[in-house]
């Protein structure tokens, strides 16, 4: 087995953080697949680079200018077109696993971050203009998206909730999913139907906690470089197994719904001095997923190593990890609303600049 398919054997899921037309038409897609790729992940910025550097969209792009449309209307037609194609791609994948696996997201216009109707909206019409049972609508976990979680898992939706950061964030997002469910099932919904996985962004922490560690500059605060966003993942599981494989869940669990898996998302390693699969090869775990971009994906097929159960090891040193942030003043709680807001900004900006290339 190669590592994908070692990780998935042992219980992860690897998602491909890429697409482009060209990815599709040259068969890159396809032969990811091939090696165990179980899903695919987009954002405003993927699509830009697409679009921006790809010769794929000109002829399309060029008959859209013909057609009354405005510029997130010519983006949202090409894209569409990909997150369709890439869904037939992998469709083997969905229906093997029976729904667990074998889906492509596409998220929501960052505009909407704080518009809780404008969210239900646009996801009840980009999961109908899609038209695929492996479609998963991508919206960010802002106060507003966690309203509009309850509300489209309620009526059915299948969705991957993005820009996670704290353990504040995974509450919030996965008791929006299961209170979803409890009104679906009061409906008399199919709960089996329904897939949600919550992205929780990992290598930002790094990148924003070191800088902190090293204005304080003790050596205390120095040896804890580096080891924030694997330690939030794992707590973050905890409090997964906790909800999902509790009582609380098991009525729901006995009419079919699906635990709402952990997805490890910016797993590409930022700092050129740590390992590049600090984000993959301790955090491997039942029931999670993590999405990679296109290097850290070959880094991972080159030399990945897969420990069954990595996301479960040393627990005492994750809780010393975070209790030594609290001690020197470091409040993850409010910093991850912080990283939440850059976040929200940096794909604003990438969605401006596709409209852009659009209009």
């Amino acid at each position: 087995m190669n590592p994908i398919q070692a990780a998935r054997a042992a219980g992860q899921q690897v998602w491909l953080d890429n697409l482009s037309r060209a990815l599709i038409n040259e068969g890159h897609l396809a032969r990811h697949i091939d090696k165990g790729v179980a899903g695919v992940t987009t954002n405003p910025a993927i699509f830009h680079k697409a679009i921006a550097e790809g010769q794929d969209y000109r002829p399309a792009l060029d008959a859209l200018r013909s057609e009354n449309l405005s510029a997130e209307g010519r983006y949202e037609r090409l894209v569409i077109e990909d997150v369709q194609r890439a869904c037939d791609v992998i469709r083997p994948v969905f229906e093997a696993s029976q729904g667990d696996a074998g889906y492509v997201s596409l998220e929501v216009s960052p505009a909407l971050a704080d518009d809780e109707a404008g969210t239900v909206a646009a996801a009840r019409r980009l999961r109908a203009a899609v038209a695929r049972d492996n479609l998963l609508v991508k919206i960010p976990a802002t106060a507003a998206g966690v309203r509009a979680i309850e509300t489209l898992i309620g009526e059915g939706l299948s969705l991957n909730v993005t820009l996670m950061f704290s353990l504040k964030h995974v509450d919030a997002v996965a008791g929006a999913y299961q209170r979803g469910l409890e009104k679906l099932a009061a409906a008399g919904g199919n709960l089996g139907k329904v897939r949600s996985v919550a992205s929780v962004f990992l290598s930002r922490w790094d990148a924003l906690v070191d800088k902190l560690l090293e204005e304080n500059g003790s050596e205390a605060a120095l040896a804890l470089r580096g080891k924030t966003g694997v330690a939030l993942a794992r707590q973050a599981y905890q409090r997964y197994l906790a909800r999902f494989h509790g009582e609380g869940f098991a009525a729901l669990a006995a009419h079919g719904a699906r635990p709402q898996s952990m997805l490890w998302a910016s797993t590409g390693t930022k700092n050129p001095a740590y390992p590049d699969l600090m984000y993959v090869e301790p955090l491997i775990g039942q029931e999670t997923v993590n999405t990679l971009p296109d290097a850290t994906l070959a880094a991972f097929l080159d030399h990945g190593q897969v420990r069954p159960g990595s996301i479960g090891a040393d627990p005492e040193a994750t809780t010393a990890q975070l209790a030594a942030l609290a001690s020197l003043g470091i409040d993850l709680d409010t910093l991850g609303e912080r990283l939440q807001q850059d976040g929200l900004a940096q794909f604003a900006t990438a969605f401006g600049k596709l409209l852009e290339l659009t209009a």
